[in-house]
């Protein structure tokens, strides 16, 4: 079953969220350089805010949103940090932000790290997908940065047909491909892969997928 806010909550009060790694996640600065996040953004699952806080600073209109108080508290805390008053965040549940009756009103779609949550629920990964097309207007993109089942790793990982089969009907799926997402080894990392050898509080880089997909 789907985490309440109180489990995302207890990663932040905690400090053993292993995406907290204090920048943005070098495959979504990339993403940017490369021209692919455009008009009006959206980053679900938000987390600490770094993507919402680097792409203020370059001048996109652009919201985080985050199941958890504490990471949306977080969030805030960390763009009064880093002297950008104007980034914007808010408490929503990224499944039922996007509704039928509502236009679609954003261009891109960043989602680092929160698709492969709904990774074994199919049921939650559906409505999560049906709320990311009532969102993204036609010919807009969401592109996904997801752990990858293809390599050692912690966390939920899933496989490239997941993404295949979520992103049928309603979407182009344009790029699949292999890639990187940067993790910090805390004390639940450690727990549940003690065959890895980890270092609490190492930066590391975990296998990933990168998708990017149009809504048609």
């Amino acid at each position: 079953m789907t985490s309440p806010a109180e489990f995302w909550n207890a990663a932040y009060d905690n400090d053993s969220a292993p995406w907290v790694i204090g920048e943005p996640q070098p495959a979504i600065v990339a993403l940017e350089r490369d021209g692919w996040i455009r008009g009006r953004v959206l980053d679900p699952g938000c987390g600490a805010g770094e993507h919402t806080i680097l792409l203020t600073k370059l001048g996109y209109d652009v919201l985080g949103i985050d199941l958890s108080p504490s990471a949306v508290e977080f969030a805030r805390t960390n763009a009064a940090a880093q002297d950008v008053p104007a980034a914007r965040f808010e408490v929503a549940d990224a499944i039922a932000f996007g509704t039928a009756e509502a236009p679609p009103t954003f261009d891109t779609i960043v989602d680092s790290a929160l698709f492969h949550v709904f990774g074994t629920e199919p049921e939650a990964r559906a409505a999560y997908v049906r709320s990311l097309h009532a969102l993204c207007k036609p010919g807009g993109l969401v592109n996904i940065l997801a752990l990858s089942d293809a390599g050692p790793g912690f966390g939920p990982q899933i496989s490239d047909s997941i993404i295949r089969e979520s992103f049928s009907e309603g979407w182009e799926l344009e790029d699949l491909q292999p890639s990187q997402y940067r993790g910090r080894v805390t004390r639940p990392a450690l727990e549940q892969r003690p065959d890895l050898a980890l270092q609490e509080g190492n930066i590391i880089d975990l296998v990933a997928w990168q998708a990017r997909i149009r809504r048609v």
